[in-house]
Parts: C-alpha cells; sequence; structure tokens
C-alpha cells in the first residue's frame, strides 16, 4: 500500500486535528494518527476516546487500506521539510512505514488500523445549521467563563440551549456568567445539551479562518460537528445544567454607562495594587463620578483612580474580583459598556452598550466579592 502527497498539506491538516491528542494515555494507539487511504481520499483520524476528529487530504493513490502512525514522530518529521511531495510505502502485513524524499527515505514503525477507536455513530439524531462566524463567536464569548473543576463537570462545558425562537450559548464558573443568546436563529424543537471545553475550543480554532455553514447533529449522548473537510464528535457532558437564569437579577436600578477603553484600563492599573489572594477592586460610584481603589494591607499598597461616568441611581460601593472584570471587558466589542447593580451583595451584570447587531444578545454577570473595610 502506498500514496503520494505534498509535505506541507499534509502537516497542515495535522496541525488541525493534532489538538485532539493527550500528552498521556490509556490506549498506546491513541499517540497515533490513523490513516484511512480510500484511492484518492486520504481520511485522517486522531482521538483521545472523549472526542475524535477527522479531515480528508487528497492524495495520489491506488490501493485502499488503513494504519496508525505515531503521531509526534510523524509531525516533527514533516516540520523539517519545505513544501515536498512525499511517498508513504506501508507494508500491509508489518505495518512498517517508509517515507521516501528526494533527500532520503525514512523508517518508522505503524500499527494496525483495525485497533484504532471507531467513530460513534449517531443514532436517533436531530440537527441544526450554524454559519461558522456566528458559532465561532459564541464559542469566543463563552469559553472564558466556563470553569475548570473536575467535581463539577457540567460547569467546565458551554451549555447549548437550542429554541424554536433562538439559539443560546451559557458558560459559568459560578463566579462569572455569560449568556450568548442569537434571536436570528432556531431549531426545529427544542433541545438542550452539554458541550466539553477542549472539543469547543477545538472547533474555535477551525472556524477562526472558515467562512461555510457548520452542520451540528447531536443526541443524548453525542454531538457532531461537521464544515469543510472536517468532522468532530465529542461525547456531551452528563448531568443537569444550573438554572442560570435564576442567577440572573431582574431589578437593577442602578446603572453605570462608561467607556470599556478607560475602564480597562484603568481595572488593569489599580488591579497591580489589589490583593493577591482576592484580586479585589472596589468601584465606588456617585452621580457622574467612579473611584476606584484597591489595596494590599500586607505589603502597605494601594492604588486610587477617578473615572468619569453616566450613572444613574443611588451612590453605591461594590468590590470585584479584577480578573474577571477584565476577563469580561476584553471579550465586550462596543465602544462603551453598561454595568448594571442592584446591592453591593448581588451579581453585577455587564452589558453592550448599542450593539451592532441587533440579532446578538450578551449579557455578562459577575459576583461581587465581600467588601474589606
Amino acid at each position: 500500500m502506498n500514496f503520494i502527497v505534498s509535505s506541507t498539506a499534509l502537516l497542515k491538516q495535522l496541525q488541525s486535528i493534532g489538538g485532539v491528542l493527550n500528552s498521556s494515555n490509556t490506549l498506546p494507539i491513541l499517540d497515533n494518527f490513523l490513516f484511512d487511504i480510500n484511492e484518492k481520499t486520504l481520511t485522517i483520524s486522531a482521538s483521545d476516546l472523549e472526542t475524535t476528529m477527522t479531515t480528508e487530504l487528497q492524495i495520489e493513490a491506488k490501493e485502499t487500506g488503513s494504519v496508525a502512525i505515531p503521531a509526534k514522530l510523524l509531525m516533527d518529521t514533516l516540520k523539517t521539510f519545505p513544501d515536498h511531495p512525499l511517498t508513504f510505502l506501508i507494508d500491509d502485513t508489518t505495518f512498517a512505514i517508509e517515507i521516501a524524499s528526494d533527500y532520503g527515505k525514512y523508517k518508522l514503525s505503524g500499527y494496525n488500523g483495525e485497533e484504532f477507536p471507531k467513530v460513534p455513530v449517531l443514532e436517533d439524531s436531530s440537527s441544526v445549521v450554524i454559519n461558522s462566524s456566528i458559532l465561532f463567536r459564541a464559542v469566543e464569548k463563552t469559553i472564558f467563563a466556563a470553569g475548570n473543576d473536575d467535581l463539577r463537570p457540567v460547569m467546565s462545558g458551554i451549555f447549548c440551549q437550542l429554541e424554536t425562537d433562538s439559539i443560546t450559548f451559557v458558560a459559568t464558573d459560578a463566579h462569572k456568567l455569560v449568556r450568548y443568546r442569537r434571536r436570528d436563529l432556531r431549531a426545529e424543537k427544542a433541545a438542550s445539551f452539554i458541550i466539553p471545553r477542549k472539543p469547543m475550543i477545538l472547533v474555535k480554532n477551525l472556524l477562526s479562518s472558515a467562512d461555510e455553514d457548520v452542520a451540528i447533529q447531536y443526541n443524548e449522548s453525542n454531538v457532531h460537528f461537521k464544515f469543510g473537510s472536517f468532522n468532530l464528535v465529542c461525547r456531551l457532558i452528563d448531568g443537569k445544567y444550573p438554572n442560570y437564569e435564576a442567577v440572573i437579577p431582574n431589578e437593577n436600578p442602578n446603572r453605570m454607562t462608561i467607556d470599556r477603553k478607560s475602564l480597562l484600563s484603568s481595572i488593569k492599573r489599580v488591579a497591580i495594587f489589589a490583593n493577591k489572594t482576592t484580586h479585589q477592586v472596589r468601584l465606588k460610584i456617585d452621580n457622574s463620578k467612579l473611584v476606584l481603589n484597591s489595596e494590599d494591607l500586607d505589603f502597605a499598597n494601594a492604588a486610587n483612580e477617578r473615572l468619569t461616568c453616566s450613572y444613574e441611581g443611588d451612590a453605591m460601593e461594590i468590590g470585584f474580583n479584577s480578573r474577571f472584570m477584565l476577563e469580561m471587558l476584553n471579550n465586550i466589542d462596543t465602544e462603551s459598556i453598561v454595568l448594571e447593580l442592584s446591592a453591593p451583595n448581588r451579581a453585577g451584570i455587564l452589558l453592550p452598550e448599542s450593539p451592532e447587531d441587533e440579532s446578538e444578545d450578551i449579557l455578562m454577570l459577575v459576583m461581587p466579592v465581600m467588601l474589606q473595610h
């Protein structure tokens, strides 16, 4: 069994799906890429058992067959070549591989492709189609808020809520929450599921340069993304997602509008002087004046800044974790933002002021830090 392929074309596809691979696997076969040769088409797969990604590449071949090739050794080799045709010669019995180029020959041991885990087939599935730019934005705006606590796996992914009039993406780690809703997307029937963080990051990375529709197929246990030459199938997180709507305060009589970049820069500076455990930055708002301050009593560090804002409501003093505030402000695109508050011990809500796309609804929530007087 043999085939000819461009070194750069092959490396590009391997790098696209290589993010699936783990540094330590329970099954040795998962340290390999699966190559499925079917005449002119090469299908490459990578898996960690939970997530499997495949991509296709056109090659010169006259045979069919499959072989598992050590991933790291192959990618390290391909990185050293300029754009160059490579001939792969594979022994059908021993799965020994010889790569021939104009520079020389390289031998490595392959494995029987039949040992590679099979991609799950989704039965009793439903589907929805979302444009790649919209899906990219939905993941980009939410993924940073997802948790990474192994004890609460349901909060370590993105919650997808499909309705007949909208589609909502939610991520939270109990300290911060992002709800991204599209009113120009809809599903034929209501459904909801939690997609793990890792496959969502892989999808986002591939969608950053794509401009096409993404077909999403799902059932109770798996979800399948298909776009271009890529397929990604992953197991869904089992469990019930927290009732996020109950956390979002409805009555927020205090409303501050402020320039986003000014607030971002000010928090960055003030946060340097904050306590390294709480990262607390205190906001004191009254009329058109916002005072930010922080202190670290252990080292006698303190910072204080004043900004101009537009504010409706009672004078208020509230503390937030500066890292969470910076993450959220970096993920809002508008020139000005709105901070809605109800009480110093209740969550604050960050909203973009006058978003460009009316069908897009972004809400970010951050829990306060108890003020230390």
